[in-house]
């Protein structure tokens, strides 16, 4: 027992000696730094730089003592997105969106080998952008989609706030890196309002993130009511899958298509194969990996096919595009019976119609149905009516009589007139 306490006596004597000689050697690799004082940067500003962009910057504490001392600094972002880092600059940009405000704190930061000494914080802060309550819109969303000459279009839409007069104008700008734009083809709600926007051709990357920012303008009041960034995420909308070729091979059905118009490989996307039975009103839809697909088919049903696509590597996945046109295969009994009963249906018509002609005819029906019309009544005295008894006879007459009677007539005549 009495050995033990010996041995514990040692090495506390030991600990302090250890204690004394690190305390010693910390003294040494910081000398002066208890009697120097870290001062905060003065100056610190917030400024709203560019779209979506606010430029922090601030000035060393003319105060500070700079002498064998390496100065960095400390800044925190608050909100709207919280985030930490140091820097040895003055001034730092940040992209964030600004319809609720941004806040920072920034702290001198001060080095000597493995010491750091820190000042107190600077705070700044930009408040949300002023605007009428009620009027900023909602439900902002946007999709991409590659063109054909590989070019990203653009396409947004919005509702207008609740309490938005309908008079409120809406303006949207996109940026990406350092380009700026804004829309000139607006699609307006039934009040005249910007609800869409579409650029045709735009400057995107659809890998990079890029930040949107609307512009309200109250007509009536004429000032400007709201001016704010708004980041909205973006989604690709894949185009749809090419020259969709089906066909049957024995009692399969075989598809193959084109991946849609994208600079990415075809082995980035995946797509649904939409199969519709016309007979039994049976639906299926398969997931695909692959351009081609082969299926055991009933092949006396007739088929209606459709394929959309997606991404499924190479990036993040978006919107499923648009079902390709419909495409038939298989036996159309469906349209061959149609066919037939109306085929079936013109010729009993017709037959019957002949029947009923038939069946008219030899009852009288027609005569009964459509008597002729009787020979008006003359109820005018004939001025002329020895003539007329005349002209009656000359009809009746064989052609040597009508010769006879018509020289016997001239010449009474002539004699009449004579005398």
């Amino acid at each position: 027992m009495a050995i033990l306490i010996y041995h514990l006596k040692i090495m506390a004597s030991i600990m302090r000696v250890f204690l004394i000689l690190l305390w010693t050697m910390v003294q040494q690799n910081i000398p002066q730094a208890a009697g120097v004082q870290v001062f905060p940067p003065v100056n610190f500003t917030l400024t709203v730089s560019s779209l979506a962009q606010v430029l922090l910057h601030w000035e060393p504490n003319p105060n500070q003592e700079q002498k064998n001392y390496t100065i960095r600094y400390d800044v925190k972002i608050l909100s709207p997105v919280p985030e930490e880092y140091d820097t040895k600059k003055t001034h730092s940009i940040r992209t964030v969106a600004l319809h609720n405000g941004f806040s920072a704190h920034v702290r001198t930061l001060l080095l000597h080998k493995d010491l750091q000494m820190r000042s107190d914080w600077v705070k700044e802060s930009l408040p949300p952008p002023p605007g009428a309550p009620g009027t900023s819109v909602t439900n902002l969303s946007c999709v991409t989609r590659i063109t054909i000459s590989s070019t990203v279009s653009l396409h947004c839409s919005w509702l207008p706030g609740q309490g938005a007069p309908e008079d409120t104008k809406y303006s949207l700008f996109y940026r990406y890196e350092t380009y700026t734009e804004e829309c000139q083809d607006y699609i307006k709600d039934k009040w005249n309002r910007n609800t869409e926007c579409r650029f045709s051709v735009t400057h995107i990357d659809p890998e990079e993130p890029f930040f949107k920012r609307k512009k309200m303008h109250n007509v009536q009041n004429n000032f400007v009511l709201l001016k704010k960034g708004i980041d909205c995420p973006i989604k690709e909308k894949v185009n749809v899958p090419r020259n969709v070729t089906v066909f049957l091979e024995q009692n399969d059905l075989l598809a193959t298509w084109e991946k849609p118009i994208s600079p990415f490989p075809k082995e980035c996307f995946e797509y649904e194969f939409y199969l519709f039975n016309l007979k039994s009103g049976n639906k299926q839809i398969l997931k695909i990996s692959s351009n081609d697909f082969r299926l055991q088919i009933d092949v006396t049903s007739r088929y209606s096919i459709q394929i959309r696509a997606n991404h499924r590597i190479c990036r993040t996945r978006g919107f499923w595009s648009d079902w390709s046109e419909i495409t038939y295969v298989g036996q159309n009994n469906l349209d061959n019976s149609v066919t037939w009963i109306l085929t079936v249906l013109c010729v009993s018509t017709c037959c019957t119609f002949l029947l009923v002609a038939i069946i008219c005819k030899i009852n009288h029906v027609w005569s009964k149905l459509f008597p002729p019309i009787p020979t008006p009544s003359n109820k005018f005295r004939d001025p002329f009516p020895i003539d007329y008894e005349r002209a009656r006879t000359c009809t009746s007459e064989t052609e040597t009589e009508f010769s006879s009677f018509a020289e016997d007539l001239y010449c009474s005549t002539l004699d009449n007139s004579v005398f």
